[in-house]
C-alpha cells in the first residue's frame, strides 16, 4: 500500500511540475539593419535566452550599403553570415528580409514581410525603433512595427498566414532624439551580468564593429589586432552607465540599492499601440525583473 501511494505522489508531483512550468517566452526584436538589434538590446535577448525563453532578431535591410569599400550582393552575404554567427553566440534566430540598406521605405509589401514574421513567431513581445531616428531605415522601420501593431490580428491582412489570437506588447528601443518627444522609459533590464556576452555578439559583426563604423565616424583609434583586445577596445566604445532617467527606472524595478549597482543596463518604452501591459503583465513578460 506504502508503495502505491509512493508511487501516486511520485505521479502526482511530476505532473505538477510539468504543467507549473510556464510556456516559453516569444520575443521579437526588429531593427534596421543586421547589427541594430544587437546594439540596442543585445543584452537583454541574452537574458531571455538564458531564462529557456525564444528570441528573434529580425533585421528589415539586408545591409548591402554599409561599407567603405565593399556593397551590394556580396556584402549582404558577408552580414548575413556574421547575424548567423551573432544567433550562434547569443542563442537565438537571426533573420534577414532582403530589402536594400539605405533605400527602405514604408511601403504595403515590407508591412505584410513585417506582419508575417510576427505573426510567424508568434510573438507575446515586438521591439523596434521609434520613428524620430536619425537614420531613415531606423524611422521607417519603425512606422513599419507600429503599422504592423493592429494588424497582426487582421485575417485578411497576409491572409496566407494565421492571424494572432492575442495582440503582443510593442515596445521602443531607447535613443536620444528630442524632438518631437524623448524616450521615455517604461522598462529598464539590468544587462551587468551578460555584458559581455553582448560584446561578443557585436564582435561577430566584423563588417561593421571594426571596419565601417569607425571609418564613417572617422574614429583616430587604431583597431587592435588581436580577439581579446578588440573586444576590450569594443566594449568601450560600446557601453556606459546609465543615464539618470534609465537609472531612475532602474530603481522602480529592482529597488533603490540594487539599481545602484546596475553597470550596464538596456531600456524600453512601451508603445501606445498594442497591448498595454500591467506591471505585473511586465514581469511575466520580463521575467528577469521579478
Amino acid at each position: 500500500m506504502k508503495k502505491i501511494v509512493l508511487f501516486v505522489s511520485l505521479v502526482f508531483l511530476c505532473f505538477s511540475a510539468t504543467f507549473s512550468q510556464e510556456t516559453p517566452l516569444k520575443i521579437i526584436m526588429i531593427g534596421a539593419h543586421p547589427d541594430d538589434c544587437d546594439i540596442k538590446s543585445g543584452g537583454t535577448a541574452a537574458l531571455f535566452a538564458a531564462m529557456g525563453h525564444q528570441v528573434k532578431f529580425l533585421a528589415v535591410t539586408n545591409g548591402d550599403a554599409g561599407h567603405m569599400e565593399m556593397g551590394g550582393g556580396m556584402l549582404a552575404k558577408r552580414r548575413y553570415a556574421e547575424t548567423q554567427e551573432v544567433a550562434k553566440r547569443l542563442g537565438i534566430t537571426y533573420d534577414v528580409l532582403d530589402n536594400h540598406d539605405g533605400e527602405l521605405l514604408p511601403t504595403l509589401e515590407i508591412r505584410l514581410e513585417v506582419i508575417r514574421k510576427i505573426r510567424e513567431w508568434d510573438a507575446d513581445v515586438v521591439i523596434s525603433h521609434r520613428s524620430n531616428d536619425y537614420h531613415p531605415d531606423h524611422r521607417y522601420t519603425g512606422i513599419l512595427v507600429q503599422d504592423a501593431a493592429f494588424m497582426v490580428g487582421v485575417p485578411n491582412i497576409a491572409a496566407d498566414i494565421p492571424p494572432l489570437r492575442k495582440n503582443p506588447v510593442f515596445l521602443y528601443y531607447q535613443d536620444n532624439f528630442q524632438k518631437p518627444n524623448p524616450f521615455e522609459p517604461d522598462i529598464a533590464i539590468d544587462i551587468t551580468s551578460v555584458i559581455d556576452q553582448k560584446i561578443d555578439a557585436l564582435d561577430a559583426h566584423v563588417s561593421q564593429f571594426y571596419e565601417w563604423l569607425p571609418w564613417i565616424a572617422n574614429d583616430p583609434d587604431v583597431i587592435p589586432e588581436g580577439k581579446e583586445d578588440r573586444k576590450a577596445w569594443l566594449k568601450s566604445k560600446r557601453t556606459s552607465a546609465p543615464n539618470p532617467i534609465v537609472r531612475k527606472t532602474l530603481e522602480e524595478w529592482y529597488g533603490q540599492e540594487k539599481a545602484g549597482q546596475v553597470k550596464f543596463a538596456e531600456a524600453f518604452e512601451i508603445c501606445e499601440y498594442g497591448t498595454q501591459p500591467s506591471k505585473e503583465e511586465i514581469k511575466r513578460l520580463f521575467p528577469m525583473l521579478r
